[in-house]
């Protein structure tokens, strides 16, 4: 454990930094034990936007962050060079503008958003996924026995990170053998999840014009601990933050400075480079950027925003998050002990 990287950053410092005034970053918490806390307080980029072993997992025989240095090497790293010319006005190569494109979907899975999000929707699925596999996996079988043809297995395109999920051999009420599918719904699965997607679906999703657009006079840019949005509308013309990268025409936004916003609309070809937003628009996506805040917001100017994204007063609510971060670890490598690589 003394080599582990257990301070891992969900919001990349060097992403952050870009705040940052005189080396310190105005936070807004969204959730607080009594309205007597700081409303807006000082911090530095290293000290916000973490969470101790968030990435870190057991493997089987030990404790392993090779997602954490992965992160920082393939979508950090390259990202920070392409943001920086963004910031300072240089030109921006394609290169430059896949790297933001990767950055951008490692923020939508990376998160304690994307965490939450995961977890939620693998308890509605996964069980009836894992029962409808298993019902066509054995009927499959059972054909192939009847037939006499000899089932070959097929090839993944992932083997190196397999999900955490077991099958036994179980003997039913009755006498007769079984198989028991069982899957560990929890951070290994998480991570499988998020090197899936940053692996493989990444190169399946549409193709995407990217640009930047700039904040008019008198307004910047916030930014969260959930900084990628994914702004869609139904047929009312109302929005919602929820949708897919697919979905037709979806506006994907990321703050990259309190002056640039990197974005997209699906099927659209985008304002050209430098474009300064009106009012109007601006505000609303400065909305949304507060309302898909999780936990954290960050800015470079205050103003109005306790009022558009008021803050929840809950002493029970904080301790709980406190225990359950406190404990994420151990409680993790608990139970990724009973699913080895």
């Amino acid at each position: 454990m003394s080599n582990i990287k257990k301070d891992n950053h969900y919001v990349p410092q060097v992403y952050l930094k870009h705040w940052a005034i005189k080396g310190k970053i105005l936070t807004y918490r969204l959730l607080v034990p009594h309205e007597n806390c700081e409303v807006w307080k000082n911090h530095s980029p290293g000290s916000i936007a973490k969470h101790q072993y968030l990435y870190t997992y057991f493997s089987g025989s030990a404790d392993t962050d090779e997602v954490e240095h992965w992160l920082d090497k393939d979508f950090e790293s390259p990202a920070a060079v392409s943001i920086a010319k963004v910031v300072m006005g240089n030109p921006i190569k394609s290169e430059d503008w896949n790297n933001l494109f990767r950055f951008a979907v490692a923020q939508s899975v990376r998160t304690p958003a994307g965490l939450h999000q995961f977890i939620e929707r693998q308890q509605k699925t996964l069980q009836n996924l894992i029962s409808d596999t298993l019902e066509k996996s054995m009927a499959k079988l059972e054909d192939a026995v009847k037939t006499g043809v000899k089932l070959q297995a097929s090839p993944s395109d992932d083997v190196e990170n397999k999900p955490p999920i077991k099958v036994s051999r179980i003997k039913n009420d009755d006498g007769t053998e079984g198989v028991q599918v069982t899957a560990l719904n929890g951070r290994k699965m998480w991570i499988w999840q998020l090197r899936h997607v940053l692996t493989y679906t990444i190169y399946r999703l549409p193709k995407y014009r990217w640009t930047i657009l700039h904040a008019p006079p008198g307004m910047t840019w916030p930014t969260s601990d959930n900084p990628l949005i994914k702004i869609c509308f139904n047929a009312k013309g109302e929005y919602y933050l929820d949708g897919g990268w697919a979905t037709p025409g979806v506006q994907i936004i990321l703050p990259l400075s309190p002056k640039h916003l990197l974005y997209t609309r699906l099927g659209t070809r985008p304002p050209p480079k430098g474009t300064t937003v009106n009012w109007q628009e601006a505000s609303f996506f400065r909305k949304v950027i507060l309302e898909s805040a999780l936990r954290y917001v960050f800015a470079a100017d205050p103003t109005g925003i306790d009022v558009i994204r008021p803050r929840t007063i809950s002493q029970e609510q904080c301790r709980y998050e406190t225990k359950m971060w406190s404990d994420w670890h151990s409680t993790q490598s608990k139970e990724e002990a009973e699913y080895p690589d």
